[in-house]
């Protein structure tokens, strides 16, 4: 992308995972800019309603992002309806909280599958038109990326893995003009944190971070950093900034989430069963009543 005023305008935006939450801010902000932007997700009716709202060009796809034959044809209905992509971002995930030895299989599996193999699809549909239009990939990873936590091993070896995916396709690709950025981002207001709250030990596990890590930020805010970073090309974007500071302190991050679990988890067990939440979520509850592409 070139450097110019506003170097989004005309450009053609993917976003997965943008039927709601952050990925429908992330489109909002995309669009705001001047980009057209292209929706992809497992709900279409949801994914209209926010086409509507969009000020530009746009189109959605109802598609599984594990599926790399339907991601490939959705890439290539982008190139045809919007013009190739200068923007990726791989923003869709699912999240599922309890103790792992309880958990079910096909939904522990199914988390990483979203958020890894899902986000590694993504890339792989959309990495042609990138090299074309020299462009730029968002990988949307998380504090559970630098540190993991108790009761959500899913999730945190998911996004540990996307963002060691997102450094080796940069070191990969950098020859060829194309960006790629790691997105850190804390707790964010979407439907499946609030899932989280509704459950009473990831609640009271939240509770016991540090006051500045377990503030919620809207949205819209987050959306409008990730954005920003998208614009200016960015290798890394911290949302809250801080974030940035616990890259200097992840050795010593397990270490001391082991030794305040080895105090607290007891403590908790004894006043809340600790049982499987499933998928969290009203973007979990569509992708488990939706049919995977070996149903179809």
């Amino acid at each position: 992308m070139t450097a110019q005023a506003n170097p989004l305008r005309g450009r053609t935006a993917v976003v997965t995972g943008a039927a709601r939450g952050l990925g429908e801010a992330i489109a909002v902000c995309l669009a705001d800019r001047g980009a057209k932007v292209a929706l992809l997700g497992r709900e279409e009716e949801s994914l209209a309603r926010v086409g509507e709202r969009l000020p530009t060009e746009s189109s959605c796809w109802e598609v599984d992002v594990t599926d790399d034959a339907g991601m490939a044809r959705v890439a290539a209905e982008v190139r045809e309806r919007l013009g190739p992509p200068s923007v990726v971002v791989a923003n869709a995930g699912l999240a599922e909280g309890g103790p792992f030895a309880e958990s079910d299989p096909a939904v522990w599996r199914r988390v990483v599958e979203v958020n890894l193999v899902g986000s590694a699809a993504t890339a792989r549909a959309h990495l042609p038109a990138l090299f074309e239009t020299c462009g730029y990939f968002l990988q949307v990873a998380s504090l559970a990326s630098i540190g993991a936590a108790p009761m959500m091993s899913a999730y945190c070896a998911s996004k540990a893995g996307v963002e060691s995916f997102a450094h080796s396709l940069r070191a990969e690709v950098a020859h060829r003009r194309v960006g790629v950025g790691i997105a850190y981002i804390n707790w964010t207001d979407t439907d499946m944190i609030r899932d989280v709250d509704a459950h009473a030990v990831l609640r009271e596990l939240r509770g016991h971070m540090p006051p500045p890590a377990r503030r919620v930020y809207p949205a819209p805010y987050v959306a409008e950093r990730l954005v920003r970073a998208v614009e200016r090309r960015r290798p890394a974007v911290y949302v809250p900034s801080w974030l940035r500071a616990t890259q200097l302190v992840r050795a010593a991050m397990p270490p001391v989430v082991t030794l305040l679990s080895r105090r607290e988890l007891p403590r908790l067990a004894a006043v809340h069963p600790f049982e499987p939440t499933g998928l969290l979520g009203a973007g979990g509850l569509a992708d488990a009543s939706a049919p995977r592409a070996t149903e179809r």
